[in-house]
């Protein structure tokens, strides 16, 4: 959340438990040890299967999801997503959903690593969080 840092995603044709998989085996293998991390997100109902509660235990992540008419605990990530759809999605179109994936996945590296951000003190995410972790 600090640093903005889009640390794992994935897009697929239709919202199913396979895709909720694959996220957080993404997540997984990014987590340093030790982490104890919270993950935010809605009310939908692939965030309340027992398989993904039980996986986010296991992962030692702590789960937050927004009640309705409350958005303060996923505030951040909603920032990052209404960037990506403004500078990303909004007035496009795709030919395929493989161009999309392509140049999401294209996008998200660049948000990451090539993106200087002013709350970050000008600095990438990625640049941000490894500053933050050195000191």
């Amino acid at each position: 959340m600090a640093s903005k840092e889009i640390t794992a995603w994935d897009a697929g044709r239709h919202p199913d438990m396979n895709q909720q998989k694959r996220l957080l085996a993404m997540l997984g293998d990014k987590l340093p040890d030790g982490a104890n991390p919270i993950l935010h997100s809605d009310m939908g109902w692939q965030y309340q299967h027992p398989w993904w509660r039980k996986e986010l235990e296991r992962l030692n992540i702590r789960q937050s999801m927004s009640r309705k008419g409350n958005c303060l605990d996923n505030a951040a990530t909603e920032q990052v997503f209404g960037h990506l759809k403004d500078e990303f999605y909004r007035g496009r179109e795709f030919d395929s959903y493989e161009q999309f994936k392509s140049e999401l996945d294209a996008y998200i590296i660049h948000w990451n690593t090539k993106r200087r951000q002013i709350r970050l003190e000008g600095h990438t995410p990625e640049e941000y969080r490894s500053m933050s972790l050195a000191a």
